[in-house]
């Protein structure tokens, strides 16, 4: 049984200062708030309860947050991971937003410096509110269609580089540049028709690169589709293969891994799930449930084909990780200055803190009485 729906009640009535710690603390999934007879909950009722809440969600101990991220990253929805940990749907998305950061750190520090031979690129459509025909006038600027893009090393099966935007020339344009910091090679690249791609890769690549597009022709006039199929892609009639830069080897132009990438992302975010209410309600969440996927997919994640990780076939990783290890790592304190998003970010000084470490507070003795 799920305790969440009383403990939200509860939680309420304490806020407004019906309640005290130690009353909070009487079931399981309150236990992940407040602890009865911690140094920190009595700091807290001397503080009020507002303070208390909010110094109660630092304790959530480190298997707990291991148990919510791995959750998260195998396709539960919110609610559903709060039913599974006992743990409350607020903490489990503030949770996952924090990593998801973190990760988006982890990603830059980790993937750069790359040979890659093989790049697909690919869009993966999402969106945050409401879909694009269905905004209104005073809906906010986060709401619409988001994609997120993907350039997938179509030997090693690993993400190298992604980017939620707007699917436009300046998001096509600053991805391009992401790759183009990240590989240090001359690749080949393959993307669909999509006509932005072919400027934002000669900017940001120049000459010192091999392009090729694959442009499939859908089915469609007045081909009546049955209703069994009404959410199936359509029906590819025919493709074509086309050099745009370079030498591309065109047996090789092909978008078939990005696309599966694609089919993964659907899977193993719940936000991408089509015709279910899982969507994004806010851009940051939106993003840094990205960033969570990618990490945790290059990682963490033993790919059927390679029989490793894809960061350990590109050589970033040297282990397959565990879902503590990315917990910690996204969660540790940095001090190095955040790059703009093209730029590998340097290698930050890091203080690496267990999260789940209780944070004890000494008070010094101090003023005009003692000498």
């Amino acid at each position: 049984m799920s305790y969440a729906p009383i403990f939200a009640m509860k939680l309420r009535t304490y806020v407004q200062g019906g309640f005290m710690p130690a009353q909070l603390a009487s079931h399981p999934c309150e236990r992940n708030f407040v602890t009865s007879g911690n140094h920190d909950t009595q700091l807290a009722s001397q503080l009020g309860p507002r303070h208390a809440v909010a110094m109660a969600m630092n304790t959530l101990p480190l298997s707990k947050k291991v148990q919510v991220i791995s959750n998260l990253c195998e396709g539960a929805s919110i609610r559903s991971v709060e039913r599974l940990t006992e743990t409350h749907r607020d903490t489990v998305m503030r949770l996952g937003r924090d990593v998801g950061e973190g990760c988006a750190r982890l990603h830059d520090r980790l993937f750069k410096d790359l040979q890659v031979n093989l790049l697909e690129v690919d869009e993966l459509w999402s969106y945050v509110g409401k879909k694009q025909g269905h905004l209104q006038i005073g809906d906010s600027v986060e709401f619409g269609d988001w994609y997120t893009f993907l350039g997938v090393d179509a030997n090693r099966k690993a993400i190298v580089s992604y980017l939620t935007g707007r699917r436009d020339g300046a998001s096509t344009d600053a991805f391009c540049l992401d790759l183009r910091a990240r590989i240090l090679n001359r690749p080949q690249i393959s993307s669909d028709g999509y006509q932005p791609y072919v400027d934002a890769v000669e900017d940001a690549f120049g000459a010192d690169v091999d392009y090729g597009q694959i442009v499939k022709e859908y089915a469609g006039g007045t081909e009546v589709v049955p209703l069994s199929h009404r959410y199936s892609p359509p029906r590819v009639v025919r493709t074509e293969r086309i050099k745009v830069a370079g030498q591309p080897d065109p047996n090789k132009i092909s978008t078939s891994y990005v696309e599966r990438e694609n089919l993964n992302v659907r899977m193993g975010n719940r936000r991408f799930t089509r015709l279910t209410n899982a969507f994004s309600k806010t851009q940051r969440n939106h993003m840094a449930s990205v960033s969570l996927y990618v990490c945790y997919y290059n990682l963490c994640r033993v790919h059927g084909t390679l029989r490793t990780t894809p960061a350990m076939a590109m050589g970033v990783a040297d282990h397959v990780w565990t879902a503590e290890e990315l917990v910690v790592a996204a969660l540790a304190k940095e001090t190095a200055p955040e790059s703009p998003k093209g730029c590998p970010s340097p290698k930050p000084t890091s203080t690496t803190v267990t999260p789940s470490a209780p944070v004890r507070f000494t008070v010094l003795r101090g003023g005009k009485d003692v000498e």
